[in-house]
């Protein structure tokens, strides 16, 4: 059920907006008076670059988050209704690496508390399941084959990033809030960025594996040049319960860009154009900057489909996909199903459908979860 009344982790505010949602009808517009980015020339470096277009857009964005929040606020106020989502109490969520190293420590340490919890998962469920952190893992196992290219996708995974954030709160003392994973900031060099320590071990590169009953053949990716070993930083020593990582730039640069992938995101005039963007049609080679993303850390469980979240990366990425969703409907496309691809063919997901945390933390609605200035979230990316 929806969690009413129940008092967030920092300073009693409600969280998130999303830069994405602010767009609204200028990106359908742009999207109808401009040819589809991708058909356009370009050099690969230019994509890696923020292009002034796209800074003005997300500039402009913070500006008409504010206002929007605010106009809601004062029409609530005229009705003689406290609004959820005010000025006083909208946060924002931040870049990875616009994290000072004090704020990175907290947000470090605040995990690998959540790895030294003891698991809510019983034995009888999940006997691999360790620790608190684990709880995530196996309830992402789970559901796996029902949370992808499916109508859910995306408010689940909002939901869960959410609960993983709340647990960090909670649970391990963190006063600050997920960030996000800029992917085409460190495109051409992901193991060089301050989310990543690893020790470079030659290898031929991530395999795609359909899992059993889905259909689709192997895909060969390409390597990384960043580590299959973490041999530094603050995950050294992290064991992986449930199955870190092989990085390189190759697939980051390919799908998680700023001018074909981030620019496109943007100017998708539907949910159902925006997910074959985001995610691609399955077991084909060009995966999105989802399926990019993940196989941009490859390795297990980062690269796992089932056990992904068992890789600290994985909130860092989920949060750029959060950013990136701005849609107020669940679309109407072979995404838009309760079954993968709608395959075998199912019904179309519904608002009223429960988005189930098993017992990793609290399960509520799609409903609950698609407007980010209402319920229990009031935030915004910065």
């Amino acid at each position: 059920m929806p969690l009413t009344g129940q008092i967030p982790c920092r300073r009693g505010a409600k969280r998130w907006h999303s830069v994405s949602a602010i767009l609204g009808l200028a990106l359908v517009a742009a999207a109808s008076a401009a040819p589809p980015s991708s058909s356009l020339p370009r050099d690969v470096s230019e994509d890696l670059v923020l292009s002034p277009e796209l800074a003005d857009l997300i500039e402009s964005a913070q500006a008409q988050a504010i206002q929007e929040v605010t106009d809601n606020e004062e029409k609530l106020r005229k009705r003689v209704e406290a609004a959820s989502c005010t000025i006083g109490n909208l946060v924002f969520h931040r870049e990875y690496g616009s994290l000072s190293k004090q704020e990175r420590l907290a947000y470090v340490n605040a995990v690998k508390c959540l790895q030294s919890l003891p698991p809510r998962t019983p034995a009888s469920v999940a006997p691999g399941s360790k620790s608190r952190f684990d709880d995530f893992t196996v309830t992402h196992i789970q559901q796996t084959l029902s949370i992808h290219y499916s109508g859910i996708f995306q408010p689940w995974h909002r939901w869960f990033v959410y609960q993983y954030e709340k647990a960090l709160c909670d649970e391990c003392g963190y006063t600050g809030y997920q960030p996000y994973w800029d992917w085409p900031k460190y495109a051409a060099a992901p193991q060089d960025s301050p989310i990543f320590n690893g020790e470079y071990i030659p290898h031929a590169g991530p395999v795609i594996e359909p899992p059993a009953s889905i259909g689709g053949g192997q895909i060969q990716l390409p390597a990384g040049v960043g580590g299959v070993l973490v041999a530094t930083g603050p995950f050294v020593n992290m064991t992986v319960n449930l199955g870190p990582c092989d990085l390189g730039g190759a697939m980051n640069t390919r799908c998680a860009n700023y001018y074909t992938t981030v620019f496109n995101l943007l100017l998708t005039p539907n949910v159902d154009k925006f997910r074959l963007v985001s995610e691609g049609v399955p077991y084909m080679v060009e995966i999105g900057p989802h399926g990019g993303i993940h196989y941009t850390l490859g390795g297990d469980p980062g690269g796992d489909l089932f056990t992904s979240p068992g890789d600290p990366a994985f909130w860092v990425h989920h949060g750029q996909i959060d950013r990136m969703w701005r849609y107020t409907n669940l679309g109407s496309g072979n995404y838009a199903h309760i079954t993968w691809a709608n395959e075998p063919a199912s019904n179309f997901t519904k608002l009223s459908d429960v988005i189930d945390m098993g017992y990793a933390g609290e399960s509520t609605t799609i409903a609950n979860v698609m407007s980010t200035t209402s319920g229990d979230f009031c935030y915004f990316y910065l």
